[in-house]
């Protein structure tokens, strides 16, 4: 990969590179309107301050391409508080877009670089600004793609020899998750409560939950809608994906062990998904495609991306952190990759689609649970203390088993190669105590 250089000054490890650019929402103290930005170094790039300016100039909106992609300016795609008009105008002006910031901020443009007063209404410092939801949600799916999460789960709740379920190596698995709770960084998660049996109790209680737990994952974002009956072909299926962020579906697994039997989590998983404020686009993705694990058996036909049993994955280095109210500094708990996952986000998506189900703009579809083959890749608290049996030790003596109120839960992903780094920042969340309930005047 060639270098680009900027003017503007990047940090070695920093990942908000030239050959990153990730999209988000922010507004600022001064002018609280949100609107689009991209990220560069310490810096967010105004976007609509470029397109007032007639720095940059893309395709409009369609009204047809408009139904699903609510806009608060139908005459501009970033003077908007979500990314789903830009999303929604099409592949070309993705390509366009990405094209005109690499040459605005090259280090031989003048166009900015010389512009002190253009300069300085249209950065800021990252820092400075209030980061907001990137997207307008219509929908969330969550997947169950990471064989050896799978395998744990199964192992610790089920017969250890027969840890998958007979589907689980045929099919994508999958439910439909909430997207009224999907929050962004930075936003405080209050304990949830629900119902909660134990093993040696006749009837379930009303209880705060005691196993509240993270799941490291990552989400690709739709970027092509569907109409309904009409499914993606899997050669077609990279061609519907916007871009990634982290994902934190945060999880209460007592509420969870009790309820999921015989349609899935339900409580347990509503009251909060966490997304980074920084959307990477495949394009920025691209030069860390690998090949993913090899599936056997053979998916049928309509999920096989190759003839030789790989699909299409990415290198993109994981890691959780933890850090309670007595802590200085977090723990890194979990180091992980993206490239382990067993099913593809291509494969994911078609299967989604080939009953007939439409995807829209903005709809956001995780990962599932990302961990590796060794103890310190898993990527749950679940597994890291299987099921709390071996609480985790951390670095100033204290132990968790479960997130306890006044963490905070930190996860991290990027992607580097010939020196060539490209990531997603962070996504962060710190555990408010459960709400009190009193049913004392029921009985």
């Amino acid at each position: 990969m060639k270098q680009l250089n900027t003017f503007i000054d990047i940090a070695p490890d920093c990942d908000f590179t030239m050959h990153n650019l990730p999209y988000g929402i922010f507004s600022d103290s001064i002018n609280g309107a949100r609107r689009v930005g991209v990220a560069i170094g310490e810096w967010v790039l105004d976007l609509s301050i470029l397109e007032q300016h007639g720095l940059i100039q893309l395709e409009p909106l369609a009204q047809h391409d408009n139904q699903n992609s609510p806009t608060q300016n139908s005459q501009s795609l970033f003077n908007q508080a979500s990314l789903n008009p830009f999303i929604a105008s099409g592949k070309a002006n993705w390509e366009k877009l990405r094209s005109s910031l690499q040459n605005l901020l090259c280090a031989d443009n003048p166009t900015l670089q010389e512009n002190a007063a253009l300069r300085q209404s249209c950065f800021f410092k990252i820092a400075e600004v209030q980061l907001h939801l990137p997207l307008h949600v219509p929908g969330y799916t969550d997947f169950y793609s990471s064989k050896e999460h799978a395998t744990n789960v199964g192992c610790m709740f089920r017969d250890p020899k027969n840890a998958l379920l007979a589907n689980w190596s045929e099919l994508p698995v999958g439910y439909n998750g909430r997207a009224s709770s999907v929050i962004v960084s930075g936003t405080d998660v209050t304990r949830p409560s629900g119902q909660i049996k134990a093993p040696d109790q006749e009837r379930p209680v009303f209880a705060a939950s005691a196993k509240l737990d993270f799941e490291l994952e990552t989400a690709f974002v739709v970027g092509t809608a569907t109409q309904l009956g009409q499914p993606i072909a899997i050669e077609d299926a990279a061609e519907h994906i916007f871009g990634m962020v982290l994902l934190n579906d945060w999880s209460a697994r007592d509420i969870q062990q009790w309820e999921y039997v015989p349609l899935g989590p339900f409580n347990a998983k509503t009251f909060a998904s966490a997304i980074s404020p920084w959307v990477v686009t495949m394009q920025a993705l691209e030069p860390f495609k690998v090949q993913g694990p090899e599936q056997s058996p053979a998916p049928l036909a309509y999920l096989q991306e190759s003839q030789t049993q790989t699909t299409v994955s990415y290198d993109i280095q994981l890691s959780v952190e933890l850090k309670t109210p007595q802590a200085e500094q977090a723990d890194v708990i979990c180091q992980t990759n993206f490239k382990y996952m067993y099913w593809s986000m291509a494969q994911q998506l078609t299967h989604h689609t080939v009953s007939g189900c439409n995807v829209q703009v903005g709809d956001l579809m995780g990962s599932g649970t990302i961990s590796g083959a060794t103890e310190d890749a898993y990527g749950s608290l679940l597994e890291l203390t299987w099921n709390n049996s071996k609480p985790l030790q951390l670095s100033q003596g204290q132990s968790r088993g479960f997130v306890q109120d006044g963490d905070s839960v930190i996860m991290k992903g990027f992607c580097e190669k010939d020196g060539i780094r490209v990531g997603f920042g962070e996504v962060s969340n710190t555990i408010l105590p459960a709400l009190a309930f009193d049913f004392s005047a029921k009985g």
